[in-house]
């Protein structure tokens, strides 16, 4: 590249001392030029020390209450950046991903990019997840998170009245502009820090982010293509997991087999209750 553009980071965080330490110390490592990643954390009041380690990094942190999609929504305001890059206080950056990112970007016409997440995790619970995960890279199962800020402003942002599935909705809607692209690059990833995962931590989690699920099947219409497979029984427990040979990876690990589809009946069965208390 002759010129490297701003890349804006947007970081939301409460109570995340244990967290944001590393996430942006994997910013500071990126081999990308320093002063072309601007890093903006948006704080929901946190109690602990999130931003007094923040400011270590940088001077660009702010207070948002709500409910992240506000808080992102905030941060991409204040945001400079010619794309943005929205991530969460437990994750952090492969070495090259900025720099790869801006790159693909660069050279096509593509609006976004979903960037491949590996879970990092000791428990049993997270291999399975990371396992999990490993089927739904680019599937309207994931999201985009590396986009250029023109696009992701003729979208509208974040649906700020969901809280779970606003990454999916806003997907749609990029989807809706442009195309959309994996990076498939090496040391190119994201990982997920989820060391303290546990099956009951876990579906708290997803009980909490069900509870848009209904509002959003609304919006876009039960009958929606991307609706029918995000919610659907057959693609999500059968076909984003055998399609394009992936079978094989399955047959591989049976136990860690085992345990997803456990998970993901468990999963089931809490969406489906929290349909029936909002009918």
């Amino acid at each position: 590249m002759k010129s490297y553009p701003l890349v804006s980071i947007i970081i939301t965080t409460k109570n995340e001392e244990k967290q944001i330490g590393r996430c942006l110390e994997s910013l500071k490592k990126q081999n990308y030029p320093k002063e072309k990643i601007e890093i903006i954390v948006v704080d929901n009041f946190s109690c602990d020390k999130t931003k007094i380690i923040a400011k270590n990094y940088t001077s660009k942190v702010y207070t948002k209450g709500g409910e992240r999609s506000v808080q992102r929504n905030f941060g991409i305001k204040k945001a400079k950046g010619k794309y943005i890059f929205y991530l969460d206080a437990d994750m952090s950056l492969a070495t090259q991903l900025i720099k790869q990112a801006v790159l693909k970007l660069e050279n096509s016409n593509l609006a976004a990019l979903y960037i491949p997440e590996i879970i990092i995790g000791n428990s049993y619970w997270a291999r399975v997840r990371n396992f999990e995960r490993s089927f739904y890279t680019g599937t309207v199962i994931d999201a985009v998170r590396f986009i250029k800020k023109p696009i992701f402003i003729k979208a509208g942002g974040f649906d700020e009245s969901l809280t779970g599935p606003e990454d999916w909705d806003l997907d749609k809607r990029i989807r809706k502009i442009g195309q959309t692209a994996i990076l498939n690059k090496p040391n190119s990833v994201i990982y997920h820090h989820q060391e303290n995962l546990s099956l009951i931590s876990y579906l708290k989690k997803k009980n909490y982010y069900a509870k848009s699920f209904r509002k959003y099947i609304k919006k876009w219409g039960k009958n929606d293509g991307d609706i029918k497979k995000q919610f659907g029984f057959k693609y999500r427990y059968f076909e984003v997991f055998w399609k394009k040979n992936k079978w094989k990876k399955l047959c591989k690990q049976p136990l860690l087999t085992l345990g997803m589809y456990f998970l993901k009946l468990l999963i089931g069965f809490q969406f489906l209750k929290a349909l029936n208390n909002h009918e």
